[in-house]
Protein backbone atom coordinates (compact mmCIF):
# COMPACT_ATOMS: atom_id res chain seq x y z
CA UNK A 1 0.00 0.00 0.00
CA UNK A 2 0.97 3.22 -0.81
CA UNK A 3 2.55 5.56 1.26
CA UNK A 4 2.49 2.67 4.83
CA UNK A 5 6.12 2.70 6.28
CA UNK A 6 7.99 -0.41 6.53
CA UNK A 7 5.28 -2.30 4.04
CA UNK A 8 3.64 -3.56 7.34
CA UNK A 9 -0.07 -3.30 9.18
CA UNK A 10 2.26 -3.26 12.65
CA UNK A 11 3.12 0.56 12.08
CA UNK A 12 -0.59 1.47 12.11
CA UNK A 13 -1.62 -0.87 15.12
CA UNK A 14 1.16 0.54 17.16
CA UNK A 15 0.35 3.35 19.51
CA UNK A 16 1.38 6.63 18.81
CA UNK A 17 2.67 8.88 21.74
CA UNK A 18 -0.17 11.47 23.14
CA UNK A 19 -2.84 9.62 20.75
CA UNK A 20 -6.26 9.61 21.75
CA UNK A 21 -7.59 5.77 22.07
CA UNK A 22 -11.42 5.08 20.83
CA UNK A 23 -11.04 1.39 22.48
CA UNK A 24 -10.15 0.08 25.51
CA UNK A 25 -6.48 -1.49 26.22
CA UNK A 26 -6.77 -4.54 23.98
CA UNK A 27 -4.55 -7.03 21.82
CA UNK A 28 -4.78 -5.11 18.35
CA UNK A 29 -6.62 -7.04 15.31
CA UNK A 30 -4.79 -9.59 13.79
CA UNK A 31 -6.05 -8.59 10.03
CA UNK A 32 -7.35 -5.36 8.56
CA UNK A 33 -11.01 -6.25 8.26
CA UNK A 34 -13.51 -4.42 6.27
CA UNK A 35 -16.10 -5.84 8.86
CA UNK A 36 -14.40 -5.28 12.19
CA UNK A 37 -15.84 -6.63 15.39
CA UNK A 38 -18.37 -4.33 17.77
CA UNK A 39 -16.40 -1.53 19.56
CA UNK A 40 -15.80 -0.14 22.93
CA UNK A 41 -16.17 3.40 21.41
CA UNK A 42 -18.87 4.32 18.62
CA UNK A 43 -18.75 7.18 16.38
CA UNK A 44 -20.78 9.94 16.84
CA UNK A 45 -23.56 9.96 13.86
CA UNK A 46 -22.95 12.49 11.08
CA UNK A 47 -25.82 14.12 8.90
CA UNK A 48 -25.42 12.46 5.26
CA UNK A 49 -24.19 14.94 2.99
CA UNK A 50 -27.12 16.50 0.83
CA UNK A 51 -27.25 17.96 -2.60
CA UNK A 52 -27.57 20.71 -3.18
CA UNK A 53 -26.49 22.25 0.17
CA UNK A 54 -29.34 23.77 2.23
CA UNK A 55 -28.83 27.44 2.05
CA UNK A 56 -30.42 27.40 5.68
CA UNK A 57 -27.78 26.90 8.77
CA UNK A 58 -25.86 23.71 8.62
CA UNK A 59 -26.35 21.39 11.46
CA UNK A 60 -23.67 21.44 14.29
CA UNK A 61 -21.31 18.64 14.85
CA UNK A 62 -20.62 17.09 18.04
CA UNK A 63 -17.31 17.46 19.80
CA UNK A 64 -17.11 13.61 19.85
CA UNK A 65 -17.09 13.57 15.98
CA UNK A 66 -14.34 15.79 16.11
CA UNK A 67 -12.35 13.33 18.45
CA UNK A 68 -12.74 10.80 16.27
CA UNK A 69 -11.35 12.72 13.07
CA UNK A 70 -8.39 13.95 15.04
CA UNK A 71 -7.39 10.54 15.89
CA UNK A 72 -7.60 9.38 12.43
CA UNK A 73 -5.99 12.56 10.87
CA UNK A 74 -3.01 12.04 13.64
CA UNK A 75 -2.78 8.18 12.80
CA UNK A 76 -2.93 9.03 8.84
CA UNK A 77 0.14 11.32 9.35
CA UNK A 78 1.99 8.67 10.96
CA UNK A 79 1.48 6.59 8.35
CA UNK A 80 1.76 7.88 5.13
CA UNK A 81 4.78 9.62 3.32
CA UNK A 82 4.15 13.38 2.83
CA UNK A 83 7.00 13.29 0.30
CA UNK A 84 5.55 10.88 -2.27
CA UNK A 85 1.95 11.94 -1.75
CA UNK A 86 3.30 15.39 -2.66
CA UNK A 87 4.38 13.91 -6.20
CA UNK A 88 0.89 12.94 -7.17
CA UNK A 89 -2.12 14.35 -8.57
CA UNK A 90 -4.97 15.35 -6.97
CA UNK A 91 -7.27 12.46 -7.58
CA UNK A 92 -4.73 9.67 -6.92
CA UNK A 93 -3.94 11.28 -3.71
CA UNK A 94 -6.99 11.57 -2.74
CA UNK A 95 -7.49 7.50 -3.63
CA UNK A 96 -4.43 7.02 -1.37
CA UNK A 97 -5.42 8.80 1.47
CA UNK A 98 -9.17 7.16 1.16
CA UNK A 99 -7.31 3.59 1.49
CA UNK A 100 -5.48 4.47 4.15
CA UNK A 101 -8.11 5.94 6.00
CA UNK A 102 -10.63 3.25 5.47
CA UNK A 103 -7.92 0.73 7.12
CA UNK A 104 -7.13 3.15 9.91
CA UNK A 105 -10.90 3.12 10.58
CA UNK A 106 -10.92 -1.03 10.60
CA UNK A 107 -7.56 -1.79 12.44
CA UNK A 108 -9.44 0.71 14.59
CA UNK A 109 -12.75 -0.46 15.45
CA UNK A 110 -14.37 1.97 14.59
CA UNK A 111 -17.79 1.86 13.53
CA UNK A 112 -19.93 4.20 11.49
CA UNK A 113 -22.48 4.04 8.25
CA UNK A 114 -21.22 4.57 4.61
CA UNK A 115 -22.43 7.88 4.37
CA UNK A 116 -20.88 9.25 7.73
CA UNK A 117 -17.69 6.90 6.49
CA UNK A 118 -17.19 9.23 3.19
CA UNK A 119 -18.24 12.44 5.32
CA UNK A 120 -15.06 11.64 7.54
CA UNK A 121 -13.16 10.58 4.51
CA UNK A 122 -14.29 13.73 2.32
CA UNK A 123 -12.97 16.43 5.39
CA UNK A 124 -9.56 14.46 5.77
CA UNK A 125 -8.65 14.58 2.12
CA UNK A 126 -9.93 18.21 2.02
CA UNK A 127 -7.51 18.68 5.42
CA UNK A 128 -4.43 17.27 4.17
CA UNK A 129 -4.77 18.47 -0.11
CA UNK A 130 -7.40 21.58 0.41
CA UNK A 131 -8.76 24.18 2.80
CA UNK A 132 -9.82 22.13 5.56
CA UNK A 133 -13.66 22.74 6.34
CA UNK A 134 -13.71 25.62 3.83
CA UNK A 135 -13.67 23.37 0.93
CA UNK A 136 -17.79 22.73 0.96
CA UNK A 137 -18.34 26.79 1.13
CA UNK A 138 -16.00 27.09 -1.90
CA UNK A 139 -17.74 24.38 -3.71
CA UNK A 140 -21.14 26.43 -3.66
CA UNK A 141 -21.63 28.59 -6.03
CA UNK A 142 -24.88 30.55 -4.22
CA UNK A 143 -22.15 31.81 -1.86
CA UNK A 144 -20.80 35.42 -1.98
CA UNK A 145 -18.54 35.57 0.78
CA UNK A 146 -17.45 33.19 3.88
CA UNK A 147 -16.25 34.98 7.22
CA UNK A 148 -14.35 32.61 9.22
CA UNK A 149 -14.11 34.67 12.71
CA UNK A 150 -12.04 32.42 14.34
CA UNK A 151 -11.78 28.46 14.37
CA UNK A 152 -15.88 28.00 15.68
CA UNK A 153 -17.50 30.56 14.07
CA UNK A 154 -18.03 31.00 10.46
CA UNK A 155 -20.39 33.17 8.47
CA UNK A 156 -21.72 33.01 4.79
CA UNK A 157 -23.74 35.33 2.54
CA UNK A 158 -26.02 33.71 0.67
CA UNK A 159 -28.96 35.85 -1.61
CA UNK A 160 -27.43 38.85 -0.08
CA UNK A 161 -28.31 37.79 3.62
CA UNK A 162 -25.32 37.12 6.32
CA UNK A 163 -25.99 33.19 8.69
CA UNK A 164 -24.06 31.68 10.41
CA UNK A 165 -22.74 27.44 9.92
CA UNK A 166 -22.16 24.58 11.94
CA UNK A 167 -18.80 24.41 10.34
CA UNK A 168 -15.84 24.76 12.16
CA UNK A 169 -11.90 24.13 12.50
CA UNK A 170 -10.28 21.73 14.97
CA UNK A 171 -8.52 24.91 16.61
CA UNK A 172 -7.05 28.44 15.98
CA UNK A 173 -3.58 26.77 14.65
CA UNK A 174 -5.44 24.60 11.65
CA UNK A 175 -6.99 28.32 10.66
CA UNK A 176 -3.96 29.73 10.70
CA UNK A 177 -2.26 26.98 8.80
CA UNK A 178 -5.06 27.03 6.31
CA UNK A 179 -4.72 30.96 6.24
CA UNK A 180 -0.64 30.36 5.60
CA UNK A 181 -1.30 27.34 2.67
CA UNK A 182 -3.77 30.48 0.98
CA UNK A 183 -1.68 33.22 0.44
CA UNK A 184 1.87 31.73 0.41
CA UNK A 185 0.31 30.31 -3.11
CA UNK A 186 1.01 33.83 -4.49
CA UNK A 187 3.68 34.44 -2.33
CA UNK A 188 3.21 36.17 0.63
CA UNK A 189 2.79 35.38 4.01
CA UNK A 190 1.03 36.26 7.34
CA UNK A 191 2.47 35.59 10.58
CA UNK A 192 2.95 37.58 13.80
CA UNK A 193 5.57 39.89 11.96
CA UNK A 194 3.49 40.27 9.38
CA UNK A 195 -0.31 39.94 10.44
CA UNK A 196 -2.23 41.23 7.99
CA UNK A 197 -2.42 40.07 4.23
CA UNK A 198 -4.91 40.39 0.78
CA UNK A 199 -4.58 37.22 -1.35
CA UNK A 200 -6.16 35.26 -3.91
CA UNK A 201 -7.41 31.81 -4.49
CA UNK A 202 -6.73 30.19 -7.98
CA UNK A 203 -10.28 31.17 -9.60
CA UNK A 204 -9.48 34.63 -8.40
CA UNK A 205 -11.47 35.01 -5.62
CA UNK A 206 -10.25 37.87 -2.79
CA UNK A 207 -9.20 36.61 0.46
CA UNK A 208 -8.12 38.95 3.53
CA UNK A 209 -6.74 37.26 6.17
CA UNK A 210 -5.78 38.88 10.00
CA UNK A 211 -4.04 36.87 12.15
CA UNK A 212 -3.03 37.23 16.40
CA UNK A 213 -1.82 39.70 17.61
CA UNK A 214 -4.58 41.86 15.73
CA UNK A 215 -6.84 39.53 15.87
CA UNK A 216 -7.89 39.24 19.16
CA UNK A 217 -10.22 35.96 18.89
CA UNK A 218 -8.01 34.03 16.78
CA UNK A 219 -7.62 34.29 12.94
CA UNK A 220 -10.17 36.30 11.00
CA UNK A 221 -10.50 35.35 7.08
CA UNK A 222 -13.01 36.92 4.78
CA UNK A 223 -13.28 35.38 1.12
CA UNK A 224 -15.36 36.92 -1.46
CA UNK A 225 -16.08 34.58 -3.72
CA UNK A 226 -16.58 34.70 -7.43
CA UNK A 227 -18.56 32.60 -9.53
CA UNK A 228 -17.35 29.52 -11.99
CA UNK A 229 -19.90 30.80 -14.29
CA UNK A 230 -19.00 35.06 -15.21
CA UNK A 231 -21.69 37.12 -15.06
CA UNK A 232 -22.91 39.26 -17.89
CA UNK A 233 -24.84 42.48 -18.63
CA UNK A 234 -27.39 40.18 -19.68
CA UNK A 235 -27.42 38.63 -16.82
CA UNK A 236 -27.71 41.57 -14.68
CA UNK A 237 -30.70 42.51 -16.37
CA UNK A 238 -32.21 38.83 -15.55
CA UNK A 239 -31.63 39.55 -11.81
CA UNK A 240 -33.23 42.88 -12.09
CA UNK A 241 -30.08 44.67 -11.56
CA UNK A 242 -29.90 46.80 -14.80
CA UNK A 243 -33.04 47.10 -17.47
CA UNK A 244 -32.46 46.16 -20.62
CA UNK A 245 -32.40 49.70 -22.19
CA UNK A 246 -29.69 50.73 -18.85
CA UNK A 247 -27.57 47.95 -20.25
CA UNK A 248 -27.92 48.65 -23.60
CA UNK A 249 -26.36 52.17 -22.45
CA UNK A 250 -23.64 50.51 -20.55
CA UNK A 251 -22.52 48.62 -23.61
CA UNK A 252 -22.36 51.34 -25.69
CA UNK A 253 -20.47 53.50 -22.97
CA UNK A 254 -17.78 50.43 -22.38
CA UNK A 255 -17.70 50.25 -26.67
CA UNK A 256 -17.37 54.21 -27.58
CA UNK A 257 -14.28 54.45 -24.72
CA UNK A 258 -15.79 56.48 -22.17
CA UNK A 259 -13.40 57.18 -18.95
CA UNK A 260 -15.50 55.15 -16.07
CA UNK A 261 -15.31 55.75 -12.74
CA UNK A 262 -17.67 52.87 -10.75
CA UNK A 263 -18.96 53.53 -7.52
CA UNK A 264 -20.68 51.68 -4.73
CA UNK A 265 -20.56 50.56 -1.10
CA UNK A 266 -18.83 47.21 -0.01
CA UNK A 267 -19.88 44.20 -1.53
CA UNK A 268 -22.32 46.48 -3.96
CA UNK A 269 -20.95 44.67 -7.06
CA UNK A 270 -18.54 47.26 -8.72
CA UNK A 271 -16.06 43.95 -9.29
CA UNK A 272 -18.42 41.88 -10.79
CA UNK A 273 -19.93 45.36 -13.06
CA UNK A 274 -16.48 46.76 -14.31
CA UNK A 275 -15.83 42.84 -15.33
CA UNK A 276 -19.14 43.10 -17.25
CA UNK A 277 -17.91 46.68 -19.10
CA UNK A 278 -14.85 44.90 -19.83
CA UNK A 279 -16.64 42.61 -22.29
CA UNK A 280 -17.57 45.66 -24.64
CA UNK A 281 -13.43 46.19 -25.43
CA UNK A 282 -12.56 45.52 -28.68
CA UNK A 283 -10.18 42.28 -28.73
CA UNK A 284 -7.45 44.39 -30.58
CA UNK A 285 -6.85 46.98 -28.12
CA UNK A 286 -4.03 46.45 -25.15
CA UNK A 287 -5.53 46.85 -21.72
CA UNK A 288 -3.30 47.07 -18.70
CA UNK A 289 -5.01 45.91 -15.23
CA UNK A 290 -3.11 47.27 -12.14
CA UNK A 291 -4.66 45.53 -8.68
CA UNK A 292 -4.13 44.78 -5.15
CA UNK A 293 -4.75 41.20 -5.48
CA UNK A 294 -5.96 40.05 -9.22
CA UNK A 295 -9.31 39.12 -9.88
CA UNK A 296 -10.87 40.35 -12.80
CA UNK A 297 -11.35 38.59 -15.58
CA UNK A 298 -11.24 39.73 -18.87
CA UNK A 299 -11.86 37.93 -22.03
CA UNK A 300 -9.60 39.92 -24.20
CA UNK A 301 -6.72 38.00 -25.58
CA UNK A 302 -4.14 41.11 -25.19
CA UNK A 303 -4.13 41.50 -21.67
CA UNK A 304 -1.77 42.70 -19.22
CA UNK A 305 -2.14 41.87 -15.67
CA UNK A 306 -0.45 43.96 -12.82
CA UNK A 307 -0.18 43.37 -9.24
CA UNK A 308 0.95 45.11 -6.08
CA UNK A 309 3.63 44.14 -3.63
CA UNK A 310 3.33 43.99 -0.39
CA UNK A 311 6.57 44.78 2.07
CA UNK A 312 9.04 41.57 3.05
CA UNK A 313 9.93 40.70 6.33
CA UNK A 314 12.90 43.41 6.41
CA UNK A 315 10.20 46.13 5.08
CA UNK A 316 11.57 46.66 1.96
CA UNK A 317 10.62 45.35 -1.69
CA UNK A 318 6.92 46.85 -1.81
CA UNK A 319 5.59 48.29 -4.98
CA UNK A 320 2.31 50.08 -4.85
CA UNK A 321 -0.75 50.76 -6.88
CA UNK A 322 1.19 54.16 -7.80
CA UNK A 323 4.18 52.63 -8.88
CA UNK A 324 2.28 50.35 -10.89
CA UNK A 325 0.08 52.57 -12.85
CA UNK A 326 2.85 55.23 -13.44
CA UNK A 327 4.62 51.83 -15.14
CA UNK A 328 1.74 51.52 -17.16
CA UNK A 329 2.31 54.52 -19.42
CA UNK A 330 5.60 53.07 -20.59
CA UNK A 331 3.71 49.59 -21.72
CA UNK A 332 1.84 51.22 -24.51
CA UNK A 333 -1.80 50.93 -22.83
CA UNK A 334 -4.51 51.66 -24.70
CA UNK A 335 -6.50 51.36 -21.85
CA UNK A 336 -5.70 51.39 -18.00
CA UNK A 337 -8.21 49.07 -15.60
CA UNK A 338 -7.62 49.84 -11.87
CA UNK A 339 -9.42 47.33 -9.45
CA UNK A 340 -9.54 49.90 -6.98
CA UNK A 341 -8.58 53.10 -6.55
CA UNK A 342 -8.14 53.96 -2.86
CA UNK A 343 -4.95 56.63 -2.72
CA UNK A 344 -2.90 58.48 -4.64
CA UNK A 345 -2.46 56.49 -7.54
CA UNK A 346 -5.95 58.21 -8.46
CA UNK A 347 -3.91 61.32 -9.88
CA UNK A 348 -2.09 59.03 -12.11
CA UNK A 349 -5.21 57.31 -13.30
CA UNK A 350 -6.45 60.72 -14.12
CA UNK A 351 -3.91 61.77 -15.97
CA UNK A 352 -3.47 58.63 -17.92
CA UNK A 353 -7.56 59.19 -18.44
CA UNK A 354 -6.27 62.86 -20.00
CA UNK A 355 -3.41 61.79 -21.89
CA UNK A 356 -5.03 59.92 -24.66
CA UNK A 357 -6.00 56.45 -22.95
CA UNK A 358 -9.55 56.85 -23.53
CA UNK A 359 -11.69 54.38 -21.81
CA UNK A 360 -9.90 53.55 -18.88
CA UNK A 361 -11.72 52.41 -15.75
CA UNK A 362 -11.39 52.00 -12.47
CA UNK A 363 -13.26 51.77 -8.93
CA UNK A 364 -13.90 53.34 -5.45
CA UNK A 365 -16.29 53.32 -2.62
CA UNK A 366 -18.77 55.60 -2.21
CA UNK A 367 -22.46 56.08 -1.88
CA UNK A 368 -23.17 58.11 -4.76
CA UNK A 369 -21.62 60.47 -7.78
CA UNK A 370 -21.06 62.99 -6.11
CA UNK A 371 -19.50 61.88 -3.28
CA UNK A 372 -17.22 59.62 -5.73
CA UNK A 373 -16.20 62.56 -7.63
CA UNK A 374 -15.12 64.22 -3.91
CA UNK A 375 -13.45 61.41 -2.80
CA UNK A 376 -11.36 61.30 -5.66
CA UNK A 377 -10.01 64.88 -5.00
CA UNK A 378 -9.48 63.53 -1.02
CA UNK A 379 -7.76 61.41 -2.32
CA UNK A 380 -5.20 63.08 -4.85
CA UNK A 381 -4.97 65.40 -1.64
CA UNK A 382 -3.64 62.98 0.55
CA UNK A 383 -1.12 61.92 -1.89
CA UNK A 384 0.96 65.00 -0.97
CA UNK A 385 0.14 67.16 -4.43
CA UNK A 386 0.19 70.75 -3.82
CA UNK A 387 -2.36 71.53 -6.26
CA UNK A 388 -5.40 74.75 -6.13
CA UNK A 389 -8.57 73.01 -5.30
CA UNK A 390 -10.15 74.27 -8.45
CA UNK A 391 -7.21 72.47 -10.10
CA UNK A 392 -7.74 69.47 -9.10
CA UNK A 393 -11.84 69.76 -9.56
CA UNK A 394 -10.49 70.44 -13.34
CA UNK A 395 -8.50 67.59 -14.13
CA UNK A 396 -11.50 65.40 -12.68
CA UNK A 397 -13.71 67.03 -15.20
CA UNK A 398 -11.52 66.62 -18.23
CA UNK A 399 -10.73 62.83 -17.17
CA UNK A 400 -13.86 61.09 -16.05
CA UNK A 401 -16.99 60.86 -18.21
CA UNK A 402 -19.02 58.69 -16.54
CA UNK A 403 -20.35 57.52 -13.14
CA UNK A 404 -22.17 54.23 -12.43
CA UNK A 405 -23.21 54.02 -9.19
CA UNK A 406 -23.27 50.81 -7.95
CA UNK A 407 -25.45 49.69 -4.74
CA UNK A 408 -26.56 46.93 -2.18
CA UNK A 409 -30.30 47.32 -0.81
CA UNK A 410 -31.40 46.49 2.27
CA UNK A 411 -33.45 43.34 0.90
CA UNK A 412 -29.74 41.72 -0.16
CA UNK A 413 -30.10 42.98 -3.81
CA UNK A 414 -27.98 44.25 -5.83
CA UNK A 415 -29.22 47.65 -8.44
CA UNK A 416 -27.37 50.01 -10.53
CA UNK A 417 -28.74 52.93 -9.07
CA UNK A 418 -27.49 55.58 -11.14
CA UNK A 419 -25.65 56.32 -14.59
CA UNK A 420 -24.14 59.80 -14.54
CA UNK A 421 -22.32 62.29 -16.66
CA UNK A 422 -19.56 64.87 -15.29
CA UNK A 423 -20.34 67.98 -17.39
CA UNK A 424 -17.47 70.52 -16.59
CA UNK A 425 -17.43 73.18 -13.76
CA UNK A 426 -19.63 75.97 -12.38
CA UNK A 427 -17.69 78.08 -10.51
CA UNK A 428 -15.98 76.07 -8.14
CA UNK A 429 -18.31 73.29 -8.57
CA UNK A 430 -18.63 70.14 -10.61
CA UNK A 431 -21.56 69.84 -12.90
CA UNK A 432 -22.96 66.30 -13.12
CA UNK A 433 -26.35 65.34 -15.24
CA UNK A 434 -27.39 61.69 -14.36
CA UNK A 435 -28.83 60.13 -17.67
CA UNK A 436 -30.36 56.88 -15.96
CA UNK A 437 -31.70 56.62 -12.48
CA UNK A 438 -33.30 53.76 -10.03
CA UNK A 439 -36.51 54.70 -8.28
CA UNK A 440 -37.80 52.33 -5.21
CA UNK A 441 -41.12 52.50 -5.18
CA UNK A 442 -42.12 50.19 -2.08
CA UNK A 443 -41.64 46.34 -1.31
CA UNK A 444 -43.76 43.70 -1.61
CA UNK A 445 -45.43 40.64 0.72
CA UNK A 446 -41.77 39.03 1.14
CA UNK A 447 -39.66 42.67 1.67
CA UNK A 448 -38.15 42.81 -1.43
CA UNK A 449 -38.06 46.38 -2.98
CA UNK A 450 -40.44 46.87 -5.85
CA UNK A 451 -38.91 49.76 -8.44
CA UNK A 452 -38.00 50.37 -11.54
CA UNK A 453 -35.06 51.77 -14.07
CA UNK A 454 -35.73 54.68 -16.12
CA UNK A 455 -34.42 57.58 -18.00
CA UNK A 456 -34.15 60.98 -16.66
CA UNK A 457 -35.40 62.31 -20.20
CA UNK A 458 -31.80 63.20 -21.67
CA UNK A 459 -31.63 63.42 -25.35
CA UNK A 460 -28.28 64.11 -25.90
CA UNK A 461 -25.93 62.87 -23.17
CA UNK A 462 -22.24 65.16 -23.13
CA UNK A 463 -20.92 61.50 -24.73
CA UNK A 464 -23.77 61.87 -28.18
CA UNK A 465 -20.51 63.01 -30.56
CA UNK A 466 -18.28 60.25 -28.96
CA UNK A 467 -21.08 57.44 -29.60
CA UNK A 468 -21.29 59.08 -33.51
CA UNK A 469 -17.85 59.35 -33.85
CA UNK A 470 -18.68 55.34 -33.51
CA UNK A 471 -21.54 54.55 -35.24
CA UNK A 472 -23.62 54.44 -32.10
CA UNK A 473 -25.61 57.59 -32.02
CA UNK A 474 -28.72 55.47 -33.00
CA UNK A 475 -28.51 52.61 -30.53
CA UNK A 476 -27.80 55.43 -27.68
CA UNK A 477 -31.03 57.24 -28.80
CA UNK A 478 -33.15 54.15 -29.34
CA UNK A 479 -32.01 52.89 -25.79
CA UNK A 480 -32.94 56.46 -24.38
CA UNK A 481 -36.69 56.67 -26.17
CA UNK A 482 -37.19 52.96 -24.36
CA UNK A 483 -35.58 53.64 -20.97
CA UNK A 484 -38.53 56.65 -21.11
CA UNK A 485 -41.40 54.59 -21.12
CA UNK A 486 -40.22 51.16 -19.25
CA UNK A 487 -42.61 49.35 -17.38
CA UNK A 488 -42.05 49.48 -13.43
CA UNK A 489 -39.57 45.89 -12.25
Amino acid sequence: MFGKRSGTDTDLRAPKPGAVSLEPAQAPAPTVSRAPPPPAVASPPLAPAKAPPPPAMESRRSDNYYEVKATIFGALIEAIDLAQLAKLDSESAREEIRDIVNEIIAIKNIVMSIAEQEELLDDICNDVLGYGPLEPLLSRDDIADIMVNGANTVYIEVAGKIQRTGIRFRDNQQLLNICQRIVSQVGRRVDESSPICDARLADGSRVNAIVPPLSIDGPTLTIRKFKKDKLTLDQLVKFGAISPEGAEILQIIGRVRCNVLISGGTGSGKTTLLNCLTNYIEHDERVITCEDAAELQLQQPHVVRLETRPPNIEGEGQVTMRELVRNCLRMRPERIIVGEVRGPEAFDLLQAMNTGHDGSMGTLHANNPREALSRCESMITMGGFSLPSRTIREMICASIDVIVQAARLRDGSRRITHITEVMGMEGDTIITQDIFLYDMIGEDANGKIIGRHRSTGIGRPKFWERARYYGEEKRLAAALDAAEVAPTT
